[in-house]
């Protein structure tokens, strides 16, 4: 029999030795994932539990020297809503946080925690892609990086291996060229407490004469993962950006779909969906590049 554990490091040396000593070890800091999953039935608590919630290592939003930012992996989702440096330049990043469960739940809930329990319909799954975010790791044989986009492999799986721990989202600067705009919008059946049934992040930078010189645009829980949708970037890369234009990509992007029937949703009306919130999310990005508003 496991003997049941529960350890809390001071700083995040101690964090990396004990996930190395304890194989199996979890991780929890919020605990809105964990604990929820163990109340309802769905998951028994760990028999070693790592809580990392007091690592001050892990905290904090930062630009980088290069002009992109820094997340720690337990920034909360109400520090991404109210981040300023976020909401100024990765405006999707905030417009997700904000939909995350409840105020309570914000407030608890983590950037690392939403990352690492890794579900298709994860909130912030589609801006870190649109951003090309990657996610730092470490562990007591030292730390590395990996793309956003490789880090998350299925439902609930990640590329993490044993003994690592999340420790930041590093998001690369924005090109200088042109400006950008971008959003993230869902379709959920509640105003709070909802999962995303369909989600859209989108990511377009116009010139100054007003025409699409980048676009990105990615998809949540339509999918295994979070995924972009690259079919329906080209429709718009170099167009005017115009309605027509706009109703082309969205509808190019349900290629990308290849949703599931579950309780919430048939994988039909899914497939149906998303061209309407992918173009709601396209046309919010667009009129924040154009107007600069947030």
């Amino acid at each position: 029999m496991i003997e049941r554990t529960y350890r809390e490091p001071a700083d995040l040396a101690e964090a990396r030795a004990m996930l190395a000593q304890h194989e199996g070890a979890r991780v929890v800091a919020g605990g809105t994932d964990l604990v929820v999953a163990a109340r309802s039935g769905k998951s028994p608590l760990p028999q070693r539990l790592v809580a990392i919630h007091r690592l001050r290592e892990l905290s904090g939003i930062e630009p980088t020297a290069d002009g992109g930012l820094r997340i720690g992996a337990l920034t909360t989702h109400a520090e991404l809503e109210a981040s300023a440096l976020v909401v100024e330049s990765w405006s999707a990043l905030a417009d997700a946080s904000a939909l995350v469960g409840s105020p309570a739940t914000r407030h608890l809930g983590t950037l690392g925690g939403n990352v690492c329990n890794a579900s298709p319909a994860m909130e912030l799954g589609s801006p870190l892609l649109v951003f090309d975010a990657h996610v730092e790791l470490a562990s007591a044989e030292g730390s590395r990086r990996v793309p956003f986009g490789s880090f998350v492999t299925g439902p609930g799986r990640t590329s993490a291996q044993t003994g690592e721990l999340m420790t930041a989202v590093v998001l690369p600067a924005p090109e200088p060229r042109g400006r950008m705009g971008t959003a993230y919008t869902r379709l959920e059946y509640r105003l709070a407490m909802e999962i995303a049934v369909v989600g859209a992040a989108a990511m377009i930078r116009v010139d100054h004469a007003g025409r699409c010189v980048e676009a990105r645009i990615a998809l949540t829980a339509v999918a295994p993962t979070c995924v972009r949708a690259a079919e329906a970037e080209q429709v718009l890369r170099g167009s005017a950006a115009d309605e027509a234009r706009i109703e082309q990509a969205a509808q190019a992007a349900a290629a990308a779909a290849r949703p599931i029937d579950d309780v919430r949703a048939s994988a039909p009306y899914r497939s149906a969906m998303v061209p309407v919130i992918v173009r709601r999310a396209l046309t919010r990005a667009l009129d924040r590049a154009r107007t600069g508003a947030r």
